[in-house]
């Protein structure tokens, strides 16, 4: 039985990830914010016959970060599934950028989920899936940028992006593996309800990419199709 640890378990993608793997026969710590607002998370995990345990926890609180981890020492952590994120407020177009709210961005898209792994390695080593997962979006593609804009969101899945391809390097002699994942437009508060696909769409296609990966894939940008996205 594997074991998963997803930040953002609450709703969306997260609630998400949570449902489908515990169906699956995992071992899953939901971390969330507020533990005691999410109430669907907490049926699912009422029902999951003890597999799934909420965690409280804020990304961007890094002595809770560490006091999670100290509390799941000895125990492994197949895949650390950091998918916690935010876009920030809406309409930061060049003339109007609110910089308190970009350096906001930046410490949960970033600076959270880099902490994360700093804190959980010890415990994705010790596993048998030896796994790292980053959520982040197509949108943190320089390549693919031509319409501009986004300014807050793009540069934090960006810089996402390159700390992870770091990581990658830095933690191949232990055999731990680093991707990022597209999870492509999802209808979720963030994408919107004319997005392409459902949560569980999205879900079903990323874990299958999970799934297949391999230590030589390490450090890849891939959709949730398995497709390779340029930097």
């Amino acid at each position: 039985m594997f074991t998963l640890l997803v930040t953002g378990a609450n709703r969306g993608l997260g609630l998400e990830f949570v449902r489908q793997t515990a169906a699956a026969g995992w071992r899953v710590h939901a971390c969330c914010r507020r533990p005691e607002q999410a109430d669907e998370l907490n049926r699912v995990a009422a029902a999951s016959g003890g597999r799934v345990t909420v965690h409280a926890l804020e990304v961007t609180d890094h002595p809770r970060v560490d006091s999670l981890a100290a509390e799941l020492a000895g125990q492994p952590i197949d895949v650390l599934l950091n998918n916690a994120g935010v876009y920030g407020p809406p309409k930061m177009v060049l003339g109007r950028l609110d910089y308190k709210a970009w350096l906001d961005v930046l410490a949960v898209n970033v600076l959270g989920p880099v902490k994360m792994a700093e804190a959980f390695v010890e415990h994705v080593a010790a596993s048998q899936r030896r796994l790292l997962a980053f959520i982040t979006s197509r949108m943190g593609s320089v390549a693919h940028n031509r319409e501009g804009r986004h300014y807050l969101y793009r540069t934090s899945k960006a810089a996402l992006n390159a700390a992870v391809k770091s990581l990658a390097v830095d933690l191949a002699p232990r055999g731990v593996s680093a991707v990022v994942v597209h999870p492509g437009w999802v209808q979720t508060d963030m994408g919107g309800a004319d997005a392409d696909l459902t949560p569980s769409q999205s879900v079903r296609d990323v874990l299958a990419v999970l799934d297949r990966l391999t230590p030589a894939d390490s450090g890849r940008f891939l959709n949730h199709d398995g497709s390779e996205i340029p930097w």
